[in-house]
């Protein structure tokens, strides 16, 4: 796709929601970073992953009326979830006033939620109204998805109110641990050495776990023991 083609299509993204891909993209948007990773890497059709990820990239604020076209569509996906969790926060509260579900966030991320600067939205000029989150979790709290028990230890570094879900065999270490990789910590309340903390406190879980990054690949703790090159020096 050449620089053309790809101008044209942001221009065509930005009217409405009509491609299948862009419907596909604004669920992702709503799941969140971690969720929409691990979607996006069984999608086999390259171009049709390429649409995807550009119509992502470039739908930008999805209007209320056009957002419950999407979750109309896929209603029945949503209804199975009790809890809308940390994620992308763009659409949290929506999700969760049309599902009557409860957001759940660590203690230290909710003020992310209401303050346009540390969330970015008032950097990018987006519009993001405040709100708070209805379970907030401290570090080594549980809490049920489903059937599902899951763990919340916090893993600050990349900003304050970072933290990691543990469940079955599965870390979402969100924008702390990468593939052979960390997050930045150039971000409103981001810390090199919270960031070595946190690193060091999932290399020191016990046993091996899938891990699913908020970016790039999935990937195993036991692996990143072995090849990340801030993970092998803790």
């Amino acid at each position: 796709m050449g620089i053309e083609e790809i101008k044209k299509a942001k221009e065509e993204a930005k009217k409405t929601i009509t491609r299948p891909s862009q419907k596909v993209a604004a669920l992702l948007i709503a799941l969140g970073p971690a969720t929409a990773s691990e979607i996006l890497k069984n999608i086999k059709d390259e171009d049709l992953l390429e649409q995807i990820t550009l119509d992502i990239a470039n739908l930008g604020k999805i209007s209320d009326e056009d957002l419950n076209d999407v979750l109309n569509e896929f209603k029945t996906v949503f209804q199975a979830r009790n809890y809308i969790a940390q994620g992308g926060i763009s659409y949290a509260k929506q999700l969760a006033e049309k599902f009557d579900a409860k957001i759940v966030t660590g203690e230290k991320n909710n003020e992310f939620l209401s303050n346009p600067t540390l969330n970015l939205t008032e950097k990018h000029r987006l519009s993001l109204k405040p709100f708070s989150a209805d379970i907030l979790l401290k570090d080594g709290d549980n809490f049920m998805l489903g059937n599902t028990e899951i763990k919340y230890i916090t893993t600050p570094g990349h900003t304050s109110g970072c933290g990691s879900y543990i469940f079955d065999d599965t870390i979402i270490s969100g924008d702390t641990l990468f593939c052979e990789s960390y997050g930045r910590t150039d971000f409103p309340t981001g810390d090199d050495a919270e960031m070595a903390k946190s690193i060091r406190k999932l290399k020191n879980l016990e046993g091996d776990y899938r891990v699913i990054p908020g970016h790039g690949p999935t990937t195993t703790l036991d692996h990143e023991r072995k090849y990340n090159p801030l993970m092998r020096i803790l």
